[in-house]
Parts: C-alpha cells; sequence; structure tokens
C-alpha cells in the first residue's frame, strides 16, 4: 500500500474516521431498483461526514436531510440516497468541496455528482452516500451576451436551463444554433453527453457550438479551456459524462433567429424511401433546417390525431387512410423564416417536397412560432403530468447505428421485435458525423453518417404487461443481443453499462485516452460515480 502523510495521520490517529471507511467501503451499491436507504449507516459516521463538510467556507449552503428528490431522476429506476447536497452559489463553493474531499485523499470513498434538471436515465446523476451538486443553484455569473462581433456568444452558467437561454436570446435576436428536442435541461448536463437533435445536421450536437468552458476538475481546480487553451481538457470534457471535471460556466455560439417556423410531417411505407429521402435532405445544401423522423407501428387512427396541430394538404384521402397493423415511417421537417420571407420559403420548401417520395395525401403542415416549435415536447410534458404519467419508469435506449446497416436494423427491430409503439415514440433520423468537431470524448460509429434512434418508452407503475417495465426492458434487451450478434458497429449514446469492461469495449481504441484523462483530472474517482465506469480509490481498495 502506497504511503502519504495524510494516510499516516488518519490510520493511526482517527479510529472514528476508519470505522467510517469500514461502513461505506463494505456497502456494494444495490443495482436493482429499489431504492437504496441508509439503514446500514451509523449516526456517528454521517455525523464525521457533515462535521467535516461543515467546516468549508462556502456562500452556498449543505443539506444534511430532506434530499430523496436527489436520489431520483427521470428514468425513475435507480435511487440512491447521497450523504448530503450541495447548493452552490458560485464556482467557488464547487471548487472548495471537490478540493476538501479530494486533500481527504484515500481515508475516504466519498463520491461527487453534478445534478442538473435530474433528466438522467440511469441514476448517473446520483451519488451512493456522496455529495450531489445541485447546479441549478449556480446562477454565477449572469448570462452575458456578446453581440457586437462577427460571431456573437453567450456567456452562461452551466445550471441555467436551455429554455432560459433561448427566452433571453430571443430579446436580441439571436438563438444557440443546435437543441436537444427537450430545452428544460441544462447546460452542463447536455455538454456532458452531446446535445443531439434535427439540427445536428446542419451546425452539429451542441458541443460543436461551444468556444470556452470553465470546470472545476476532480482536485478542485478552476480551469478556463478552449481549442485554444487547455484544450485536451477542453475536448474531454466535451462529451465526457462528467469524467473529467463539472463544467461550471460555458460560451455558446449564437446566430441571429427566426421568428417563425413551417413544420412539416409526411409518411412512408417503405424503410428504403424512407431513409433514402432523409440522407438526401441532409446531404443537401440547401434543405431544411430541421430533419428528424419515427417510427409508427400498428397505431389506429394516427392522421386522425395530428390534426390538432397539423393541417392536411389533402383532408378527405387522409381521413380514409389507415395506420392499423401498418409499420409507417415519418419524416418530420422544419424551415425557419420571418414573415416577410414566406412567399420565398413557401416557392423553397415546395421544391424540396418535389424531390421526395411520400405517400402523397399524407402531407400535413403547421405553422407556428419559433419558440413554440422548439418548445414543443414540454407541451406533451404538461399534459402527461395533468394524468399523472410524467413521473413513471423511462427504459429509454437510445442507439447510433451506422448508415451502412440501418436497413438491417430496421428489418429485424421494426415489426419484428418490436409490434407496436403504444408505450413511446421511436425517433429515428441521419446526422453526418464529418461537421462534428474531432477529439471531443463523445463515442461514435465509424462511419461519417449514422443514425439516431431513440426508444421513448414510458412504462406503467405495476403493470405485468406489454407497458410493464419488465416487458419494455426484455425488448430493449433482444435489440442489443440482434445488435451485437449481428455485428451493427452500433454504440448506445446516453450510454449505460455496469462493468468497467462493457465500458472499454464501449470506447474502444479511445478507452486510452479516456483513462489518461481521468488520471490526470479526476486522478481519485471522485466524480460523476454514478456511470460506474472507475472505481473511487479508497483506503480499503489499497490494503
Amino acid at each position: 500500500m502506497k504511503s502519504s502523510p495524510t494516510h499516516f495521520f488518519f490510520k493511526h490517529n482517527s479510529m472514528l474516521l476508519r470505522l467510517l471507511i469500514f461502513i461505506l467501503g463494505i456497502c456494494s451499491i444495490n443495482r436493482s431498483n429499489l431504492c437504496c436507504d441508509q439503514r446500514f449507516a451509523t449516526p456517528s459516521s454521517f455525523s464525521v461526514i457533515q462535521s467535516s463538510l461543515k467546516q468549508l467556507k462556502i456562500e452556498g449552503y449543505f443539506s444534511f436531510k430532506n434530499f430523496d428528490h436527489v436520489a431520483k431522476d427521470f428514468g425513475n429506476r435507480y435511487h440512491f440516497l447521497p450523504s448530503a447536497v450541495l447548493y452552490p452559489k458560485s464556482v467557488s463553493d464547487i471548487s472548495s468541496t471537490l478540493k476538501h474531499i479530494f486533500d481527504m485523499g484515500t481515508t475516504t470513498d466519498l463520491t461527487v455528482a453534478a445534478r442538473g434538471h435530474g433528466h438522467s436515465l440511469e441514476g448517473q446523476a446520483q451519488a451512493y452516500r456522496g455529495v450531489v451538486i445541485s447546479m441549478e443553484s449556480l446562477r454565477a455569473p449572469a448570462m452575458r451576451f456578446h453581440h457586437a462581433g462577427e460571431l456573437p456568444f453567450i456567456d452562461v452558467s452551466a445550471g441555467e436551463l436551455w429554455i432560459n437561454i433561448l427566452h433571453e436570446s430571443l430579446k436580441l435576436g439571436l438563438t444557440p444554433k443546435s437543441w436537444t428536442d427537450y430545452l428544460h435541461l441544462t447546460v452542463g448536463g447536455t455538454l456532458s453527453n452531446a446535445g443531439i437533435s434535427g439540427q445536428a445536421f446542419k451546425h452539429g450536437p451542441q458541443i460543436n457550438n461551444v468556444y470556452q468552458l470553465e470546470v472545476v476538475t476532480g482536485k478542485g481546480e478552476v480551469i478556463t479551456c478552449s481549442k485554444e487553451q487547455n484544450a485536451d481538457l477542453f475536448y474531454g470534457v466535451l462529451g465526457g459524462l462528467g469524467q473529467f471535471g463539472i463544467i461550471t460556466r460555458a460560451r455558446i455560439a449564437l446566430q441571429p433567429a427566426p421568428k417563425k417556423v413551417k413544420w412539416i410531417r409526411v409518411l412512408y411505407s417503405d424503410f428504403s424511401t424512407f431513409s433514402n429521402d432523409q440522407e438526401q435532405l441532409i446531404s443537401s445544401k440547401d434543405s431544411f433546417d430541421y430533419v428528424e423522423g419515427f417510427v409508427i407501428i400498428n397505431r389506429t387512427g394516427l392522421l386522425n390525431n395530428w390534426r390538432s396541430t397539423f393541417n392536411p394538404k389533402d383532408p378527405l384521402l387522409a381521413r380514409k387512410f389507415s395506420s392499423e397493423g401498418k409499420v409507417l415511417y415519418c419524416l418530420e421537417v422544419a424551415k425557419y423564416f420571418n414573415p416577410e420571407e414566406t412567399p420565398n420559403t413557401d416557392q423553397n420548401i415546395d421544391v424540396l417536397l418535389s424531390k421526395l417520395n411520400y405517400i402523397e395525401f399524407t402531407l400535413f403542415q403547421s405553422e407556428v412560432s419559433y419558440v413554440e416549435f422548439l418548445d414543443r415536447v414540454h407541451v406533451s410534458e404538461t399534459k402527461l403530468q395533468e394524468k399523472g404519467l410524467w413521473d413513471v419508469p423511462h427504459p429509454w435506449l437510445n442507439l447510433l447505428i451506422p448508415k451502412s446497416r440501418i436497413l438491417d436494423f430496421a428489418q429485424e427491430v421494426f415489426g419484428k421485435i418490436l409490434t407496436d409503439t403504444s408505450h413511446g415514440p421511436i425517433l429515428i433520423y441521419p446526422v453526418n458525423k464529418s461537421k462534428w468537431i474531432k477529439g471531443t470524448s463523445m463515442v461514435t460509429p465509424e462511419e461519417d453518417v449514422m443514425y439516431l434512434i431513440a426508444f421513448l418508452s414510458s412504462a406503467m407503475p405495476s403493470s405485468t404487461g406489454k407497458d410493464g417495465l419488465e416487458h419494455i426492458l426484455y425488448k430493449n434487451k433482444k435489440i442489443l443481443n440482434f445488435c451485437n450478434k449481428a455485428h451493427i458497429g452500433m454504440k448506445q449514446y446516453l450510454p449505460h453499462y455496469t462493468t468497467q469492461e462493457d465500458w472499454k469495449v464501449h470506447f474502444g481504441p479511445r478507452w486510452e485516452t479516456f483513462a489518461r484523462r481521468k488520471s490526470t483530472y479526476d486522478p481519485l474517482s471522485i466524480l460523476a460515480p454514478g456511470h460506474r465506469i472507475f472505481e473511487r480509490a479508497s483506503l480499503l481498495q489499497q490494503q
């Protein structure tokens, strides 16, 4: 075992802390769907943690009770209670906390997780008996816009929600370039993954549109980084799953904002035709501003349901169209414009649509504001919350499939493994990776063009049927097993694995760089324990 002055002091002078180490060390994380509680921890162990953290002089505060809400996320399957929650008011609060825990060295196995708006799926933002940092409490510095030059940008706290950035930037006639489909997420949360949606084919994901970051490493160091300054950390943190540091501030690229959106949906019955049209659109110089799609399997009254938002081009034929028992593919596109540009926009849309091969009478259109379009998912959220159907388990599965194998994937999964889409939408759309910046921690298939396929299922509590959690997880496993056996070359987006060996396979030849960055910026593996990539370096592990 390696020795140090800190280790020598605690080993020979603090039996109480050794007891704490033993209690924390022998308790392995329960990876079932049950809530991990604190019944095995002694009052003295928590008093040691509390007294240690209370020594810190911070502007915010720690909470040592009533934090069940941070042991829960959108996935609603993993519930790991921490020992404390930090509500920071400044970056120095985060830095001081991490430096304090780092200086304790291997005498403790405390970990730290940064939690944004709580939309993780597999407990990634939780820290079992560790410290959770509530990033939404970090509001300093306030949003600062720079729009005098040719490259406008905003400096913003990583705990800010994208929806708030949208509203504030629009006051200046500006907007970020790339989005996620749901805007009630924090900046730090999406940048730690990638941030992909229908604009990614044109602007790349959100990690593609960042000029600068402020990061607090696992050592408690506050580092400003960019492509030109501390580039290794900058690229590592983007898509880095929170493993190398906590993003506390970001400088995000902006562009002039449109006011209106032409929002269009069309249907296909043949997957090859559908995917060919999608690929044509993302490769065209003059195209739509947003390209996505989704799969519909055995849905009744589909087009009639669209009428509440969209207007059919041919109402009579659309009314007679039956979707029951069929596998259909919807192309969803949008064109941004300003009101004075309406005639030219309509003409441009007609030209683009004329090159596509959809089922003609399934054309549906809508005209909405830019905000309404970008915040469209929130409308669905509100409706589900009113019905009590939002806070349910969400066993989502997000995959990246190389273009060369997308047909094989579709033929096996859509209509065979999955026989209906009643428990949640399936998004599917291609992106061109050649436009993405290189060197980030984001892992993708080898080919330039790949498809994002998101199985966004909602499970009904206590159900043992097809809408139950176990059935959906079984279907997800079948999809993953098919990908592995058929050597599809798939990579998971928002990945989740339970062993380091699986993570090594996920990162492939990039694992060495990922592990090096971990040892450089978070050598004790304090950060982001919920991903289960690295084990916390603690005293008991070295004995």
